[in-house]
Protein backbone atom coordinates (compact mmCIF):
# COMPACT_ATOMS: atom_id res chain seq x y z
CA UNK A 1 0.00 0.00 0.00
CA UNK A 2 1.51 3.83 -0.68
CA UNK A 3 1.89 6.18 1.49
CA UNK A 4 -0.90 8.44 2.57
CA UNK A 5 -1.29 12.10 3.68
CA UNK A 6 -4.33 13.76 4.44
CA UNK A 7 -4.61 17.79 4.44
CA UNK A 8 -8.03 19.28 6.19
CA UNK A 9 -7.89 23.45 5.28
CA UNK A 10 -10.39 26.21 6.71
CA UNK A 11 -9.25 29.79 5.45
CA UNK A 12 -5.71 29.81 6.71
CA UNK A 13 -5.61 27.07 9.75
CA UNK A 14 -4.46 23.38 8.33
CA UNK A 15 -4.32 20.09 10.28
CA UNK A 16 -1.76 17.32 8.31
CA UNK A 17 -1.50 14.24 9.19
CA UNK A 18 -0.16 10.76 7.30
CA UNK A 19 0.82 7.34 7.38
CA UNK A 20 4.34 7.97 8.48
CA UNK A 21 6.45 10.60 9.93
CA UNK A 22 8.83 10.92 6.96
CA UNK A 23 6.07 11.47 4.53
CA UNK A 24 4.72 13.63 6.86
CA UNK A 25 8.22 15.89 7.20
CA UNK A 26 8.13 15.81 3.31
CA UNK A 27 5.03 17.04 2.61
CA UNK A 28 5.63 19.82 5.71
CA UNK A 29 8.74 21.41 4.06
CA UNK A 30 7.24 21.36 0.59
CA UNK A 31 4.05 23.86 1.82
CA UNK A 32 6.04 25.55 3.80
CA UNK A 33 8.70 26.29 0.52
CA UNK A 34 5.02 27.67 -1.41
CA UNK A 35 3.65 29.32 1.19
CA UNK A 36 4.22 31.37 4.93
CA UNK A 37 2.95 28.93 7.19
CA UNK A 38 4.20 27.92 11.09
CA UNK A 39 4.35 23.86 12.39
CA UNK A 40 2.55 24.01 15.87
CA UNK A 41 3.40 20.68 16.06
CA UNK A 42 0.98 18.12 17.31
CA UNK A 43 -2.74 18.95 17.10
CA UNK A 44 -4.30 20.63 20.43
CA UNK A 45 -7.08 23.10 18.96
CA UNK A 46 -8.71 23.48 15.74
CA UNK A 47 -11.22 26.46 14.87
CA UNK A 48 -12.24 26.35 18.85
CA UNK A 49 -11.82 22.56 19.11
CA UNK A 50 -9.19 21.66 21.79
CA UNK A 51 -7.79 17.98 21.19
CA UNK A 52 -6.13 15.59 23.27
CA UNK A 53 -4.25 12.72 22.73
CA UNK A 54 -3.99 9.48 24.73
CA UNK A 55 -3.38 5.83 24.39
CA UNK A 56 -7.43 5.04 23.99
CA UNK A 57 -7.29 7.67 21.17
CA UNK A 58 -8.27 11.16 20.78
CA UNK A 59 -10.65 13.35 22.85
CA UNK A 60 -12.87 16.34 21.08
CA UNK A 61 -14.30 18.78 23.58
CA UNK A 62 -15.07 22.57 23.63
CA UNK A 63 -14.55 23.64 27.83
CA UNK A 64 -13.15 27.10 27.10
CA UNK A 65 -16.38 28.03 24.46
CA UNK A 66 -18.94 26.21 26.79
CA UNK A 67 -17.47 28.69 29.69
CA UNK A 68 -17.88 31.87 27.55
CA UNK A 69 -21.28 30.98 26.68
CA UNK A 70 -21.95 30.64 30.36
CA UNK A 71 -20.32 33.76 30.92
CA UNK A 72 -22.18 35.56 28.60
CA UNK A 73 -25.46 34.54 30.07
CA UNK A 74 -24.57 35.29 33.26
CA UNK A 75 -25.03 31.62 34.27
CA UNK A 76 -21.21 30.80 35.54
CA UNK A 77 -22.58 30.09 38.87
CA UNK A 78 -25.63 28.62 38.13
CA UNK A 79 -27.13 25.29 39.31
CA UNK A 80 -26.87 22.10 37.59
CA UNK A 81 -29.04 19.64 35.47
CA UNK A 82 -28.76 16.32 34.60
CA UNK A 83 -30.73 16.53 31.70
CA UNK A 84 -30.63 19.27 28.69
CA UNK A 85 -34.46 18.60 28.51
CA UNK A 86 -37.29 17.10 30.61
CA UNK A 87 -39.36 14.85 29.32
CA UNK A 88 -42.93 16.95 28.42
CA UNK A 89 -44.20 17.11 25.00
CA UNK A 90 -42.37 19.75 22.98
CA UNK A 91 -42.41 23.42 23.49
CA UNK A 92 -45.57 25.59 21.58
CA UNK A 93 -44.51 28.22 18.94
CA UNK A 94 -46.81 30.36 21.31
CA UNK A 95 -45.80 29.12 25.04
CA UNK A 96 -45.89 32.45 27.22
CA UNK A 97 -44.94 36.02 26.61
CA UNK A 98 -42.22 36.97 24.40
CA UNK A 99 -39.14 37.72 25.73
CA UNK A 100 -37.55 41.23 26.48
CA UNK A 101 -34.26 40.83 24.14
CA UNK A 102 -34.62 38.43 21.39
CA UNK A 103 -31.30 39.19 20.05
CA UNK A 104 -29.40 37.28 23.42
CA UNK A 105 -32.02 34.69 23.12
CA UNK A 106 -30.77 34.36 18.88
CA UNK A 107 -27.10 35.03 20.13
CA UNK A 108 -26.71 32.26 22.43
CA UNK A 109 -28.83 29.52 20.02
CA UNK A 110 -26.03 30.38 17.67
CA UNK A 111 -23.22 29.64 20.42
CA UNK A 112 -25.32 26.13 21.24
CA UNK A 113 -25.26 25.50 17.65
CA UNK A 114 -21.48 25.04 17.68
CA UNK A 115 -21.31 23.51 21.26
CA UNK A 116 -22.85 20.56 19.47
CA UNK A 117 -19.98 19.97 17.12
CA UNK A 118 -18.78 18.46 19.91
CA UNK A 119 -21.61 17.45 22.00
CA UNK A 120 -24.40 15.46 20.45
CA UNK A 121 -25.98 14.96 24.07
CA UNK A 122 -27.26 18.63 23.42
CA UNK A 123 -28.34 18.56 19.70
CA UNK A 124 -31.87 17.59 20.61
CA UNK A 125 -32.31 20.52 22.71
CA UNK A 126 -30.22 22.94 20.76
CA UNK A 127 -32.34 22.07 17.84
CA UNK A 128 -35.75 22.91 19.82
CA UNK A 129 -34.57 25.88 20.41
CA UNK A 130 -33.48 27.24 17.46
CA UNK A 131 -37.20 26.08 16.05
CA UNK A 132 -38.16 29.77 17.90
CA UNK A 133 -35.56 31.92 17.22
CA UNK A 134 -37.98 34.17 15.31
CA UNK A 135 -40.17 34.75 17.72
CA UNK A 136 -38.58 33.54 21.64
CA UNK A 137 -41.08 33.45 24.56
CA UNK A 138 -40.33 33.10 28.53
CA UNK A 139 -40.67 29.47 27.92
CA UNK A 140 -38.44 29.08 25.09
CA UNK A 141 -35.66 30.84 27.23
CA UNK A 142 -36.24 28.64 30.29
CA UNK A 143 -35.34 25.62 28.05
CA UNK A 144 -32.39 27.90 26.83
CA UNK A 145 -31.16 27.96 30.50
CA UNK A 146 -32.10 24.80 31.57
CA UNK A 147 -29.51 23.47 28.33
CA UNK A 148 -26.87 25.72 29.88
CA UNK A 149 -27.21 24.53 33.56
CA UNK A 150 -27.10 21.02 31.94
CA UNK A 151 -23.67 22.23 30.12
CA UNK A 152 -22.54 23.94 33.33
CA UNK A 153 -22.82 20.35 34.84
CA UNK A 154 -20.97 18.17 32.11
CA UNK A 155 -18.45 20.91 31.29
CA UNK A 156 -15.47 18.75 31.00
CA UNK A 157 -17.92 16.35 28.74
CA UNK A 158 -16.64 15.65 24.90
CA UNK A 159 -16.46 13.44 22.25
CA UNK A 160 -13.99 10.55 22.51
CA UNK A 161 -12.75 9.00 19.29
CA UNK A 162 -11.22 5.34 19.92
CA UNK A 163 -8.65 3.04 17.84
CA UNK A 164 -11.45 0.37 16.46
CA UNK A 165 -11.22 -3.03 15.19
CA UNK A 166 -13.67 -2.78 12.49
CA UNK A 167 -14.41 -0.22 9.42
CA UNK A 168 -18.33 -0.96 9.49
CA UNK A 169 -20.86 2.04 8.87
CA UNK A 170 -23.63 1.80 11.31
CA UNK A 171 -26.85 3.99 11.75
CA UNK A 172 -29.16 4.35 13.96
CA UNK A 173 -32.56 6.26 12.95
CA UNK A 174 -35.50 7.38 15.11
CA UNK A 175 -38.59 9.96 14.00
CA UNK A 176 -40.96 11.54 16.79
CA UNK A 177 -43.87 10.80 14.85
CA UNK A 178 -46.47 14.49 14.78
CA UNK A 179 -44.51 15.74 17.91
CA UNK A 180 -44.80 18.96 16.98
CA UNK A 181 -47.63 20.71 18.42
CA UNK A 182 -47.93 23.83 16.12
CA UNK A 183 -47.42 22.14 12.88
CA UNK A 184 -47.63 18.48 13.40
CA UNK A 185 -44.27 17.49 11.67
CA UNK A 186 -42.00 14.61 13.16
CA UNK A 187 -38.81 14.78 14.14
CA UNK A 188 -35.71 12.70 12.78
CA UNK A 189 -32.90 11.99 14.51
CA UNK A 190 -29.97 9.49 12.89
CA UNK A 191 -26.39 8.99 14.35
CA UNK A 192 -23.62 7.07 11.85
CA UNK A 193 -20.32 5.17 13.74
CA UNK A 194 -17.89 3.91 11.89
CA UNK A 195 -16.54 1.46 14.02
CA UNK A 196 -17.30 2.16 17.45
CA UNK A 197 -16.70 6.18 16.71
CA UNK A 198 -19.71 8.18 16.65
CA UNK A 199 -18.96 10.32 13.21
CA UNK A 200 -22.29 12.26 12.23
CA UNK A 201 -25.60 13.03 14.07
CA UNK A 202 -28.77 15.10 12.97
CA UNK A 203 -31.88 15.96 15.02
CA UNK A 204 -34.29 18.24 12.48
CA UNK A 205 -37.71 18.82 12.25
CA UNK A 206 -39.23 17.19 8.53
CA UNK A 207 -40.50 19.23 5.77
CA UNK A 208 -43.67 18.47 5.37
CA UNK A 209 -46.05 16.34 8.12
CA UNK A 210 -46.32 12.45 7.74
CA UNK A 211 -49.78 10.68 7.89
CA UNK A 212 -48.52 8.04 9.83
CA UNK A 213 -45.32 6.77 12.40
CA UNK A 214 -44.32 4.18 9.32
CA UNK A 215 -43.87 7.25 6.99
CA UNK A 216 -42.07 9.21 9.42
CA UNK A 217 -39.66 6.72 10.28
CA UNK A 218 -39.23 6.00 6.63
CA UNK A 219 -38.40 9.59 5.56
CA UNK A 220 -35.78 9.42 8.50
CA UNK A 221 -34.01 6.43 7.37
CA UNK A 222 -33.78 7.79 3.51
CA UNK A 223 -31.93 10.78 5.00
CA UNK A 224 -29.44 8.36 7.23
CA UNK A 225 -29.41 6.28 4.25
CA UNK A 226 -28.15 9.99 2.22
CA UNK A 227 -25.73 10.40 4.68
CA UNK A 228 -24.33 7.23 4.95
CA UNK A 229 -24.40 6.98 1.02
CA UNK A 230 -21.99 10.35 1.36
CA UNK A 231 -19.86 8.85 3.59
CA UNK A 232 -19.29 5.77 1.54
CA UNK A 233 -18.24 7.85 -1.20
CA UNK A 234 -15.57 9.82 1.18
CA UNK A 235 -14.26 6.70 2.58
CA UNK A 236 -13.96 5.80 -0.80
CA UNK A 237 -11.90 8.87 -1.95
CA UNK A 238 -9.88 8.46 0.83
CA UNK A 239 -8.82 5.15 -0.14
CA UNK A 240 -10.44 3.45 2.82
CA UNK A 241 -13.71 1.84 0.80
CA UNK A 242 -15.95 0.09 2.66
CA UNK A 243 -16.60 -3.60 1.96
CA UNK A 244 -19.47 -4.88 3.99
CA UNK A 245 -22.97 -2.96 3.24
CA UNK A 246 -23.89 -0.24 5.84
CA UNK A 247 -26.57 -1.49 8.18
CA UNK A 248 -29.46 1.26 8.70
CA UNK A 249 -31.27 0.28 12.08
CA UNK A 250 -34.66 1.63 12.69
CA UNK A 251 -37.44 0.46 15.49
CA UNK A 252 -40.47 0.35 12.85
CA UNK A 253 -40.84 -2.50 11.86
CA UNK A 254 -43.32 -1.14 8.88
CA UNK A 255 -40.65 0.99 7.90
CA UNK A 256 -37.94 -1.71 7.90
CA UNK A 257 -40.40 -4.25 5.61
CA UNK A 258 -40.77 -0.98 2.92
CA UNK A 259 -37.42 -1.03 2.48
CA UNK A 260 -37.51 -4.32 0.50
CA UNK A 261 -41.31 -4.95 -0.24
CA UNK A 262 -41.00 -4.20 -4.20
CA UNK A 263 -45.28 -3.90 -3.95
CA UNK A 264 -45.84 -0.17 -4.65
CA UNK A 265 -48.70 0.22 -2.09
CA UNK A 266 -51.21 3.05 -2.39
CA UNK A 267 -50.65 4.45 0.77
CA UNK A 268 -47.07 4.82 0.04
CA UNK A 269 -47.12 6.74 -3.43
CA UNK A 270 -46.65 10.46 -1.85
CA UNK A 271 -43.44 9.11 -0.65
CA UNK A 272 -42.22 7.29 -3.95
CA UNK A 273 -38.96 9.43 -4.32
CA UNK A 274 -37.32 8.13 -1.04
CA UNK A 275 -38.98 4.47 -1.67
CA UNK A 276 -37.02 4.07 -4.29
CA UNK A 277 -33.74 6.36 -3.08
CA UNK A 278 -33.38 3.33 -0.23
CA UNK A 279 -34.57 0.47 -2.50
CA UNK A 280 -32.05 0.94 -4.77
CA UNK A 281 -29.28 0.96 -1.97
CA UNK A 282 -30.72 -1.58 -0.84
CA UNK A 283 -30.97 -3.77 -3.76
CA UNK A 284 -27.06 -3.00 -4.82
CA UNK A 285 -25.99 -4.31 -1.48
CA UNK A 286 -24.81 -1.16 0.00
CA UNK A 287 -27.45 -0.96 2.92
CA UNK A 288 -29.07 -2.86 5.33
CA UNK A 289 -32.42 -1.79 7.26
CA UNK A 290 -32.70 -3.85 10.27
CA UNK A 291 -35.09 -3.83 13.36
CA UNK A 292 -33.77 -2.73 16.33
CA UNK A 293 -36.23 -2.51 19.85
CA UNK A 294 -36.79 0.45 21.50
CA UNK A 295 -34.31 -0.04 24.31
CA UNK A 296 -31.26 0.25 22.33
CA UNK A 297 -32.15 2.72 19.90
CA UNK A 298 -29.85 5.02 20.50
CA UNK A 299 -31.32 7.62 17.76
CA UNK A 300 -33.85 8.53 20.50
CA UNK A 301 -32.01 10.81 22.03
CA UNK A 302 -31.83 12.98 18.72
CA UNK A 303 -35.83 12.94 18.72
CA UNK A 304 -37.29 13.43 22.68
CA UNK A 305 -36.47 14.26 25.91
CA UNK A 306 -35.54 11.30 27.82
CA UNK A 307 -35.90 10.31 31.30
CA UNK A 308 -32.10 10.63 33.56
CA UNK A 309 -31.26 6.92 33.25
CA UNK A 310 -31.81 6.04 29.59
CA UNK A 311 -30.44 9.51 28.71
CA UNK A 312 -27.42 9.08 30.58
CA UNK A 313 -27.13 5.28 28.94
CA UNK A 314 -27.62 6.59 25.52
CA UNK A 315 -24.86 9.73 26.51
CA UNK A 316 -22.25 6.83 26.96
CA UNK A 317 -23.24 4.76 23.93
CA UNK A 318 -22.70 7.98 21.31
CA UNK A 319 -19.25 8.23 23.25
CA UNK A 320 -19.66 11.66 25.38
CA UNK A 321 -17.67 11.43 28.25
CA UNK A 322 -15.16 13.49 30.46
CA UNK A 323 -11.88 14.64 29.62
CA UNK A 324 -9.36 12.17 30.01
CA UNK A 325 -5.64 13.30 31.25
CA UNK A 326 -3.73 14.82 27.89
CA UNK A 327 -0.87 12.60 26.28
CA UNK A 328 1.44 13.86 23.74
CA UNK A 329 -0.16 12.55 20.43
CA UNK A 330 1.28 12.54 16.56
CA UNK A 331 -1.03 14.70 15.04
CA UNK A 332 0.52 17.94 13.81
CA UNK A 333 -1.39 21.27 13.08
CA UNK A 334 -0.09 23.95 11.04
CA UNK A 335 -0.89 27.95 9.77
Amino acid sequence: MHDTSYLLLYVDDIILTASSMALLERVITALSAEFAMTDLGELHHFLGLAVRRDSQGMFLSQTQYALEILERAGMSSCHTASTPVDTSPKLAAEAGCPVTDPSAYRSLAGALQYLTFTRPDIAYAVQQICLHMHDPRDQHLALVKRVLRYVKGTLCHGLQLTPSATDCLVAYTDADWAGCPDTRRSTSGYCVFLGDNLISWSSKRQHTMSRSSAEAEYRVVANAVAEASWLRQLLQELHRPLHSATVVFCDNVSAVYMTTNPVQHQRTKHIETDLHFVRDRVALGHIRVLHVPSSRQFADIFTKGLASPLFLDFRSSLSVRESPVATAGDVRQTE
